[in-house]
């Protein structure tokens, strides 16, 4: 007797994706959203829950080997009126990364259950901010491959990130007279960055984007009482492969001399190979669509930065959307691309 086939489990992800962007989903204000999320892959077939530092973890399929696909529900500050326009989608998370995600949650639901592979959808928290909910996951069975889900565009595939490293600057002095020999608290600041600026532009002369290290000022405020002079600012670092963040403190806090230095989300860079077999699944599913399949390395930071290095599996990350279009207020979708995201991540599970 021939096993019947299992029926497909058809999605409709537009409309998955626009009740997804409908809700808001601040870094730090996931519950709405994530408690929706897990009501809703319920009712797909999925067994879903909400974990401790509220990531949506879901499961599909009962093979012995396992994909995670680990996207992220949080957005930055900025409300986009969600509304389609022709076939494009607006709202704030279109691109990052409420689209990706979206379109993994169609893709999974049409494998099949019983296969080789089980697949774990994860939607972190924080991803914008801390990256709470990547480094809870951290210390959990590595899977076999991890697919991060951040947009590449559809005929793409991420294999690296840059490393990040913010600091907090504060600089507190006694009042000095403007006409005095002592520079004020403001100046001195203006020359730590200056001294950061001339490191980066020294080490960096010549090389790729991916390989040079860039600073910028994030915030900067000066001011006084009549009785202390103060300076702080906040300074935003991206880390090239190869560098050691922790030699780059030890030289900023000599730059910084008598400033109080504090230093959150140190990562160092990720980069992935493009021979393994989960990145020539992605070329060959993007071929399949009709692409010409192109690698990426980003400027940015994704959760993958944490992930990848400790799990020590094949990872790539992959999303439909314009990456350009990220945390600005023109964040919208193209929903033809979004559907061949959905096909290539389709292809890819099913031929894994």
């Amino acid at each position: 007797m021939i096993a019947a086939a299992e029926p497909e489990v058809v999605v409709d992800g537009v409309a998955l994706l626009t009740d997804m962007l409908e809700i808001p989903s601040l870094s730090t204000q996931e519950a709405a959203l994530g408690q929706w999320l897990v009501r809703r892959l319920r009712t797909l077939g999925f067994t879903a829950r909400r974990d401790e530092v509220g990531n949506v973890i879901a499961l599909w399929g009962s093979g012995p080997k396992e994909i995670v696909l680990l996207g992220h529900m949080d957005t930055v500050p900025g409300w986009i009126p969600v509304r389609r326009e022709g076939d494009t989608l607006h709202g704030r998370g279109a691109v990052d990364a409420k689209g990706p995600l979206a379109a993994a949650i169609v893709a999974i639901a049409a494998q099949a259950t019983s296969g080789t592979y089980r697949f774990t959808l994860i939607a972190a928290v924080e991803e914008e901010g801390s990256s709470r909910g990547a480094r809870h996951l951290a210390g959990r069975r590595p899977p076999d491959h991890l697919i991060i889900l951040e947009p590449s565009g559809w005929d793409a595939v991420t294999l690296g990130y840059k490393g990040s490293l913010r600091v907090r600057y504060r600089l507190s002095q006694p009042m000095g007279h403007g006409a005095g020999p002592t520079a004020s608290a403001a100046d001195q600041a203006i020359a730590f960055i200056r001294s950061i600026q001339d490191h980066a532009t020294a080490s960096s002369d010549g090389k790729a984007a991916f390989e040079r290290l860039d600073t910028r000022v994030i915030r900067f405020h000066g001011d006084h009482d009549g009785m202390r002079d103060s300076a702080a600012m906040t300074l935003g670092f991206r880390i090239p492969p190869g560098w050691d963040v922790e030699a780059l403190k030890t030289q900023l806090q000599e730059w910084g001399g008598a400033a109080e230095l504090r230093f959150e989300s140190g990562e160092a860079a990720v980069r992935s190979e493009k021979n393994s077999t989960l990145a020539r699944r992605f070329i060959q599913a993007i071929r399949t669509g009709g692409g010409t399949p192109r690698f990426k390395l980003k400027t940015g930071t994704s959760d993958m930065n944490i992930l990848a290095p400790v799990w020590g599996c094949p990872a790539v990350a992959y999303g439909p959307g314009d990456s350009r279009l990220d945390h600005t207020p023109e964040e919208a979708i193209d929903l033809a691309e979004f559907q061949r995201g959905v096909d290539v991540l389709s292809e890819v599970l099913r031929t894994l």
